[in-house]
């Protein structure tokens, strides 16, 4: 979001509040605090938490289901005040679910959560679709990247230093609002650039639309050959609004880090 935190604060908070409602208000017991440990999140925490989202915080917020267990319920917002020439930086938040949300409930309650959250933020692009949720990245972590294109990998932080206004490419969810979606000729101009019928293109508020490839996420597998047609199809259209991003992830040469980038393209 090319917003600053005091234009956001308001839309964080509400979707924060759809978060919590849908997952429970026990799904998310502890947060990190300024000087990086864990805290339990308790009346006095949720108070911390409250004055960083308020008007005049900002920073980075980090709440999580339990300290050893990332790949759960898991919140994360950088605000800060977008001031003078440094297009790359944005205000970003990101929600996670553990896959057996996903299980219990059904693809299509994460897509209908997916958006109601992004219909309370002033979004230029976002997206859901399946991703890997790491503290630290394993050793086996190269492989996995490789074999399955359709898990997303997201550093947050890195992301919204120097994301801008562009995209991060295709996933199950795309969120495009401005300037991409009116550069592809809004929402309808989208749609006549994508062939498959299980593509779908809707329109939200705001001159902005969503995405959506087929009925559920996937994670695809080089070694079965499921490519992700679809994802390939979207990346095609999308690739001259595609951030390509100089971070490397740890092992990574800058070769690897360009295949992964491209691994719908190839």
């Amino acid at each position: 979001m090319r917003h600053s935190h005091e234009e956001l604060a308001r839309g964080i908070r509400c979707a924060l509040e759809k978060y919590l409602r849908a997952v429970g208000p026990q799904a998310l017991g502890w947060y990190v605090d300024s000087e990086g440990d864990w805290q339990e999140l308790d009346d006095q925490g949720w108070r911390v938490i409250q004055d960083k989202l308020g008007e005049s915080g900002g920073g980075v917020v980090r709440l999580h289901e339990r300290p050893d267990a990332v790949s759960g319920y898991s919140v994360e917002y950088r605000g800060r005040r977008l001031e003078g020439n440094a297009p790359g930086l944005v205000c970003g938040v990101a929600f996670w679910l553990p896959t057996e949300y996903l299980h219990e409930h059904g693809p299509g309650r994460v897509r209908e959560l997916a958006l109601e959250l992004g219909t309370q933020l002033p979004f230029n692009s976002g997206h859901a679709g399946l991703a890997f949720h790491f503290l630290y990245l394993p050793p086996d972590f190269k492989a996995l990247a490789s074999r399955y294109p359709g898990m997303d990998a997201l550093e947050l932080g890195v992301t919204t230093e120097e994301l801008g206004t562009r995209v991060r490419g295709a996933h199950w969810l795309t969120f495009l609002g401005q300037p991409v979606l009116g550069e592809l000729g809004s929402a309808a101009g989208l749609r006549s650039r994508l062939s498959s019928p299980d593509i779908t293109v809707q329109e939200m508020e705001g001159d902005r639309a969503v995405v959506t490839l087929g009925p559920c996420p996937e994670a695809g597998d080089t070694e079965r050959a499921q490519h992700l047609p679809l994802y390939r199809e979207l990346a095609r259209v999308l690739e001259p609004w595609r951030h390509h991003t100089p971070y490397r992830w740890r092992d990574f040469s800058e070769e690897e880090m360009h295949r992964w980038e491209h691994r719908f393209l190839d």
